[in-house]
């Protein structure tokens, strides 16, 4: 900033809530990237400009949205986070709740907080969430290129209401504000527009207010702001302001739709999160820590397993065993399940990685392991092993047309009929379990041993797993040691 000459005094000046270049435009840094007209810019400018004289630059923290707007970051000099479209709101509330001492703000579009984003809104309101939010509403997807939004005005037309909008094809136009005063918990909606300077003041003032209540904390706040858009809407920005103070107001009409600020009292102050000590007592696991006794942690293990089946053939049940069997061993684990709607007989498969390594994604593309209880996920799954990996299917052989990857070892077991000899075909996960361990041999038979104890809660269920297990290993011993004969 230039400095003022003496004599002089500054009545009007940038915010110092804004940046004083914006980066973005290298070549002209001293304008934002919004068409001219546009009330994005006064809408930055009066949110900066309450936050100057709040005193508050240091503690804000903005959640950018998707849209025109998407930039805001670019212009705010205060803490920034860029949220997924229509999750403001939701963004909005985690920020506050680890960070309750920070004054957040989130900033959104009607194409982003009124459709996608409608049940965020909706539940941050109705929770009265401490934060405060600002709902840019100019009834059309500006940087998409002019589709209908939830708040196009009916009879207004669009690239996909190019007739209009009709209430019988389209619906209603959305109102937020009306629809979010029939919950009890917000403390202060009100409607403002920008239509001319007056609407323009009255705006100023409301997001203010807005602020304010968040730094007294007394709950959500949301200011819907009737906004021009001259590209969009094909007009010069003389015209669009009048759009809004002429069309745009009549079916949105400003006001304040609650304004419970002088009679609630501030939000109790939330209590401290939990230290790591009283976890296991807060999840009920006291008394169900991890016996490591005599267990060894594998090094160089990388474990890629896919499991896949029907439902009811236990297939989520053996990746939970796998996986808790790496966690005795003390290594990294993730297990990711996959199954249709029915109980019985759906599609069901789970992605278990185990390793001594830091794991990146808990999803399975190449895997190492393919434990296939049926033909259709064997043939679904068997080509994405690698050279290198097992295949155990539960079957005497392989199905007409199947071929594994070359260099992929290939065991065929009936598992399902083995575990009957035990009396329960249920148990054919665990018989394949058995002949995992024997055959890849990664795992120690002891963790699993132990990750079963844990699993299962039944005494029989117990010994006739253990049971299981060991047939699965001895026969796969027999099928291996004929293999290579």
């Amino acid at each position: 900033m230039a400095e003022v000459p003496s004599g002089y005094t500054v009545l009007h000046e940038r915010p110092k809530a804004f940046y004083d270049t914006f980066e973005r435009k290298g070549e002209l840094q001293q304008q934002t990237h919004y068409c001219p007209g546009c009330g994005h810019g006064l809408a930055h400018k009066m949110i900066a400009r309450a936050i100057d004289e709040l005193g508050i630059q240091d503690r804000v923290i903005a959640v950018s949205p998707v849209g025109c707007s998407v930039f805001a970051y670019y212009y705010f000099d205060t803490g920034n986070v860029q949220s997924a479209h229509g999750r403001a709101p939701a963004v909005a509330t985690a920020v506050k709740r680890s960070r309750p001492e920070a004054i957040v703000f989130s900033y959104q579009g009607d194409g982003d907080l009124a459709a996608i984003g409608t049940a965020e809104i909706l539940h941050a309101a109705n929770r009265g969430e401490n934060i405060t939010v600002f709902f840019v509403n100019n009834a059309i997807y500006g940087m998409t290129g002019g589709q209908m939004a939830p708040t196009t005005m009916l009879g207004q037309r669009t690239t996909t209401s190019p007739l209009g909008r009709d209430p019988f094809n389209e619906g209603y136009p959305l109102h937020v504000c009306e629809l979010l005063a029939t919950l009890e918990a917000p403390v202060y909606l009100e409607r403002v527009a920008l239509g001319n300077a007056k609407q323009v003041m009255a705006a100023s003032r409301a997001i203010k207010k807005a602020l304010t209540n968040q730094v007294k904390g007394l709950g959500f706040s949301l200011v819907e702001i009737l906004s021009p858009c001259p590209t969009i809407w094909k007009l010069n920005p003389a015209k669009a302001q009048e759009r809004v103070r002429e069309e745009m107001v009549k079916v949105f009409p400003p006001g304040v739709y609650r304004d419970h600020t002088t009679e609630r009292a501030a939000r109790p102050a939330p209590p401290p999160a939990p230290g790591l000590d009283e976890l296991p007592r807060l999840l009920d696991l006291e008394g169900h820590e991890f016996d490591r006794t005599g267990l060894e942690r594998p090094a160089g293990l990388d474990l890629r397993i896919k499991v896949a089946g029907f439902g009811g053939q236990g297939v989520l049940m053996l990746g939970e065993v796998l996986a808790e069997a790496g966690l005795l061993l003390d290594l990294e684990v993730s297990w990711l399940p996959s199954y249709g709607p029915e109980m019985r007989s759906g599609t069901s498969n789970c992605h278990v990685r185990i390793a001594d390594q830091t794991i990146a994604s808990p999803l399975v593309a190449q895997s190492n392991v393919l434990l296939a209880m049926n033909e259709p996920s064997l043939r679904k799954f068997i080509g994405d092993v690698e050279t290198g990996g097992w295949v155990l299917y539960n079957s005497r052989s392989l199905p007409e047309g199947v071929t594994a990857p070359a260099g992929v070892e290939v065991l065929c077991i009936p598992f399902t009929e083995l575990a009957d000899t035990l009396g329960e075909p249920k148990a054919g996960n665990i018989v394949m379990l058995g002949a995992l361990l024997e055959a890849a041999g990664q795992l120690p038979a002891a963790a699993i041993d132990r990750a079963l104890e844990m699993h299962v809660k039944s005494a029989r269920w117990l010994e006739l797993d253990r049971r299981a297990l060991e047939l699965g290993r001895e026969t796969a011993r027999k099928e291996l040691a004929n293999a290579y004969v």
